[in-house]
């Protein structure tokens, strides 16, 4: 099997990629929906009312993250997944029972929200760290890049779709498809040999289990960067389903369709960044760093476009450097990391990366509101730009690997090339 694939000879991986692709669509789905349907049916083109449900369903894991580390370290990952992944399928036939039935109101969706929100802090440190246990630390980083290829040919078809059946049929049985897709993911944990996992040692019990978590990631400059990075893109450069909400109803006035393709379009540069990643062997930290310089830079040209197929065309280096962003960050914490330490550290990851985005979701749909949609696309991509540029100097200035070095690290073959000519001279 091809090296960008090798992590699929494992039978159990392969079962698990596969339900979580079929769920992973059904939640890209829900999430257009969601949005589409507190926009334009329960407000009138209300960023702020959108940007508060983003906040909801993140904001637990800002509050939780830390403990639901501390169970995925204690517990059996598989069986904690059996749980929150039902439990999330739950949210979605809630919600889409009552907009079928035309009861929805928007204090409905904002609890919905915060419900799948807390359902998604008890899941995320767990299932991160289930991917070491599936296959194994030799194919993490392979399994981790492959994650995200899933999750992004999710995103890839998850919003055109949706955008079809919310113009055909609304945005109601949205909702129920997707809470029917968490059958697959429910039935490949359920069929996965627990005989062929490699579990890490349970975390002894203890009474300040948190604390020690936090006092690792303190003593771990390289996870202290991560972590503060990770918090401020969150808050300000990954909020996409809002600010491309706006762009395509408010600025470009656009309909379902064309909002649904936004996500989809963005999808390819996330998908491409995702099966580049898959070819490497592991983190480097010129990628976690110019994922963030470029994710700045596009973010700040797409809040220029003077037109909205412009604007998706620069979604695509967009999601391209996103992606490479956040695959660096995380694999760099599942090679690196202790495995009794490993949920504590993910789920402060999750924490600061998804708590930064419950926190800035209603500024950057407020600034939307009040000074338009470009502006808060230009904010987020100033803020992000800036965090970059200010990680660079601080690695520069601080770390044993300097700017030359990454430079050197980024052309090896031309510097072989010259010194190979300067041999032959």
């Amino acid at each position: 099997m091809s090296a960008m694939f090798r992590a699929l000879e494992n039978r159990n991986y392969r079962l698990w990629a596969g339900g979580a692709l079929v769920s992973n669509i059904g939640t890209w789905m829900q999430r257009i929906a969601q949005d589409w349907l507190v926009l334009t049916v329960l407000t009138d083109h209300s960023g702020t009312a959108v940007g508060i449900t983003t906040g909801l369903q993140f904001l637990p894991m800002l509050l939780l993250g830390p403990y639901a580390g501390v169970l995925a370290d204690r517990y059996r990952k598989r069986l904690i997944l059996l749980w929150t992944q039902a439990a999330m399928g739950l949210c979605g036939l809630a919600v889409g029972l009552l907009v079928v039935t035309g009861s929805a109101q928007l204090w409905h969706v904002y609890l919905a929200a915060l419900c799948l929100g807390l359902a998604s802090a008890m899941d995320g440190p767990a299932r991160q760290a289930f991917v070491a246990e599936l296959v194994g630390k030799e194919h993490v980083s392979n399994a981790v890049s492959l994650n995200s290829a899933s999750f992004n040919t999710a995103r890839l078809t998850g919003p055109a779709i949706a955008g079809v059946l919310i113009e055909w049929m609304g945005t109601g049985p949205v909702f129920l498809l997707n809470a029917a897709s968490f059958a697959a993911v429910l039935l490949s944990l359920w069929r996965i040999r627990t005989s062929e996992l490699d579990p890490a040692v349970p975390a002894t019990r203890g009474k300040h289990q948190v604390a020690e978590g936090l006092r690792y990631v303190r003593s771990r400059p390289d996870l202290v960067l991560i972590l503060v990075m990770g918090g401020i893109l969150g808050a300000f450069g990954m909020n996409f389903p809002l600010t491309n909400a706006l762009m395509s109803t408010a600025e470009f006035g656009m309909g379902p369709e064309e909002f649904g393709l936004l996500g989809s379009i963005m999808a390819v540069g996330t998908l491409a960044g995702s099966l580049l990643a898959a070819r490497r062997s592991g983190p480097r930290l010129r990628f976690l760093l110019g994922g963030a310089l470029g994710l700045g830079f596009f973010t700040l040209v797409g809040s220029l476009s003077p037109s909205f197929w412009l604007y998706a065309a620069v979604l695509i280096p967009v999601g391209l450097a996103s992606i490479t962003f956040l695959n660096s960050c995380n694999t760099s914490i599942q090679l690196s990391v202790e495995p009794q330490f490993r949920g504590r550290v993910l789920a402060l990851y999750l924490a600061v990366l998804q708590g930064g985005t419950a926190l800035g979701a209603p500024l950057m749909g407020w600034i939307g509101t009040e000074f338009g949609p470009r502006w808060a696309v230009a904010v987020g991509g100033v803020i992000v730009l800036l965090t970059g540029l200010s990680s660079l100097i601080a690695v520069s200035r601080y770390s044993e690997l300097t700017v030359r070095q990454h430079l050197r690290a980024v052309f090896p073959r031309n510097r072989k090339a010259k010194r190979s000519s300067a041999t032959t001279t």
